[in-house]
């Protein structure tokens, strides 16, 4: 019989008590009284890639909302951080730990260890969920493996770098039965503002939707040719592990997250994913992509058309967002602004009869309760990545140079043979398999 976190605490609290004669005075907080949350009814996490992306979700951040980051949650227990960089994982471990020692008011408290190997955070079985914020090249590799570890998955953007990646992301996360969250937060968060800008433009407030302007247009990825002799390796630093799924080549200095990307791949996931959102095209996507000069853009199946670019009289929508125009009006949003032409399109709150589209707490507590109640979280895998898919598309038009025609149902270039090569890219093993 499988032994629960809750069956082993209760366990070893009765072997401990038995063999020992003196008492232990144990704080209330490690009981779950005052207010804590009961170590057995917490979740648990690993953190693998702790940059200044993975830092911010661990120990709080701009994207975060929540003092402390998810070590702050009552009812999260941080037990794994993985890095390539030793430095990074020992500073994340050692402010984890100490944050802890803090709290339960135990000065030699240790709750998280470090790791170097991320298959050895997946390979724990007390880990229920884990937060992946590598270099993009990873997210869908170490999504599918953490998905058949049996973990619950929060990915940063962008969720895919290809097509092909993007659909075992789906399969695994549905055969494994595993909650998946894409860092696309826009959706939970900044007042609700671009939730407000969806549900006014599917309502009907600006008439028929005919345009939208994305602010940012397609990107993709790329293996470079690379060679030569290479520098000297940063200590603590393992560069096999850090190229992954990319070809082998000297280490030469560039170490970025994005570094083999092509054209918007990194932030274009936040403007596509509330363009599908509001657009209503969460199952679906283009049927046709095309460039304007160096600009990829697309067309859906009803008409609408999607421009990779602003909009030439609107300022808002450039920061996570996009400019909606319909027929009697547009309306734009970003993270700082919700802005309508003209102004009373959404001067009058929604109506009971109107669109009313899902509405959460915060990104992270989405992704928390849906680990409890095994519900969809609101950026599920089928969502990121049909949104995903949009900013793939349009980088795969780029780099083409000529426009392609997609057929959304069996996601595959329509007689393009050429096209289709590219939904997939060669992967070093053993990352390949």
């Amino acid at each position: 019989m499988k032994m629960t976190r809750r069956h082993f605490l209760r366990h070893t609290a009765a072997a401990i008590g038995a063999g020992l004669a003196a008492p232990a005075i144990i704080p209330a907080s490690a009981l779950g009284r005052d207010g804590a949350v009961a170590p057995s009814e917490r979740i648990t996490m690993g953190f693998i890639g702790v940059g200044g992306q993975g830092t911010g979700h661990l120990l709080g951040g701009a994207w975060t909302y929540v003092a402390g980051g998810y070590a702050g949650r009552k009812e999260v227990q941080v037990l794994a951080v993985c890095d390539v960089w030793r430095d990074r994982r020992e500073r994340a471990c050692q402010r984890v730990n100490d944050h802890y020692a803090e709290v339960y008011g135990q000065g030699s408290y240790k709750s998280c260890e470090a790791y170097n190997d991320f298959r050895e955070v997946l390979a724990r079985p007390d880990i229920d969920a884990v937060l992946i914020a590598t270099p993009a090249h990873w997210h869908a590799t170490m999504v599918v493996m953490a998905a058949a570890a049996g973990k619950d998955i929060y990915c940063e953007k962008p969720s895919a770098v290809t097509i092909q990646e993007s659909q075992a992301i789906v399969a695994a996360v549905k055969r494994y039965g595993r909650v998946y969250q894409a860092g696309t937060q826009q959706r939970s968060e900044y007042g609700g503002k671009f939730r407000q800008a969806a549900e006014f433009v599917r309502s009907g407030r600006i008439g028929k939707l005919k345009e939208i302007y994305a602010y940012r247009d397609g990107g993709a990825i790329f293996w470079p040719p690379l060679f030569g002799s290479g520098k000297p390796m940063p200590e603590g630093f393992d560069w096999d592990l850090y190229l992954g799924p990319a070809p082998w080549f000297p280490y030469d200095g560039k170490t970025g997250p994005h570094r083999f990307d092509v054209g918007e791949l990194n932030w274009a996931q936040h403007h596509y994913d509330i363009i599908q959102w509001t657009a209503g095209m969460d199952e679906t996507g283009p049927v046709e992509l095309f460039l304007e000069g160096d600009l990829s853009g697309y067309k859906y199946a009803n008409g609408v058309v999607v421009y990779g670019k602003p909009h030439p009289d609107e300022h808002v929508g450039g920061d996570g967002g996009a400019c909606f125009v319909g027929t009697e009006g547009r309306i734009a949003v970003d993270r700082d602004a919700l802005v309508a032409h003209p102004a009373e399109i959404i001067r009058e709150p929604l109506r009971p009869n109107e669109v009313h589209l899902q509405r959460t707490s915060g990104h992270a507590n989405n992704f928390l309760e849906c680990i409890r109640t095994r519900q969809r979280t609101i950026c599920n895998e089928d969502i990121a990545h049909h949104s995903v898919n949009a900013v793939l598309l349009g980088g795969l038009a780029k780099q083409l140079r000529r426009p392609l025609r997609w057929d959304p149902a069996v996601e595959r270039f329509v007689n393009d043979e050429e096209a289709n090569r590219m939904l997939s890219i060669a992967k070093r093993p053993p990352w390949n398999a």
